[in-house]
């Protein structure tokens, strides 16, 4: 299994926290955001990763290059497109099942293994819950995925994607074609799940979704997001992190 992480952006909305270093640097408890999720990923056997770089890529190489199994893409065009480019430029290195990540985001190992455990062609853990206009929001018909989009309106959003995704490798060819597709059509600021709609319209697989329930999971986004992070972070995802990059 392989593993790919977004990890371009410059996270300008956290102010003087990222504004010397790469977002995924940000610390909570003296780990690195980008070290939560690899150690996570390597404690569930994980070990090809690839993550795609942007702004201040050169301090995420030079990290990367001390741990075997990192290969680093850099994005040259990350102010001029969204998440779903930095993913085409590093798409065909993938081969094998991939979970698909954000570098600023963080879960509960719970999450992680019933995603892991799940099968489906795609799936997505998704919290429940009434959505606001920047969530990542997702619309069930009959049970089964029918829409995925920030643009669905809060009040027919009927939870949010988390950002982490299984993908079965047998749906590696059309996701690819679809991400071809969607910036073949100029929609340069089209997130990952602009693929992921075009897969849902194709109507061959199953992507299944799994709720989150209470557990912990946030994207950093805002420092009300860090400061939350801050202090619901399970001590079972610190200890992970710990044992493999804390002195």
């Amino acid at each position: 299994m392989q593993a790919i992480i977004m990890a371009a952006g410059k996270g300008s909305r956290l102010g003087n926290l990222t504004q010397d270093i790469p977002k995924s640097f940000l610390e909570i408890r003296g780990i690195k955001l980008i070290e939560y999720n690899i150690a996570l990923l390597h404690s569930f056997g994980i070990q090809d990763i690839i993550i795609v770089t942007g702004y201040q890529n050169e301090k995420m190489e030079e990290f990367a290059e001390k741990i075997e199994g990192i290969r680093c893409v850099y994005n040259p065009f990350y102010e001029m497109v969204n998440v779903l480019g930095s993913f085409y430029l590093a798409q065909d290195y993938l081969t094998e099942d991939t979970i698909y990540m954000h570098a600023d985001t963080l879960c509960a190992p719970e999450i992680f293994q019933a995603m892991l455990q799940t099968k489906g062609d795609m799936v997505l853990p998704v919290e429940f819950k009434i959505c606001d206009e920047e969530a990542m929001k997702i619309r069930l018909e009959n049970e089964r995925l029918a829409e995925i989009s920030k643009q669905i309106p809060g009040d027919r959003g009927q939870g949010e994607f988390i950002g982490i995704t299984k993908i079965s490798r047998s749906i590696l060819d059309d996701l690819k074609k679809a991400s071809k597709k969607v910036l073949k059509e100029k929609h340069f600021q089209s997130y990952f799940e602009g693929a992921i709609q075009e897969l849902i319209n194709l109507q061959r697989y199953e992507l299944k979704v799994i709720p989150t329930g209470d557990v912990f999971w946030t994207e950093i986004d805002f420092m009300a997001d860090y400061e939350r992070a801050t202090a619901r972070i399970p001590e079972e995802l610190v200890a992970i992190a710990e044992k493999e990059f804390k002195v």
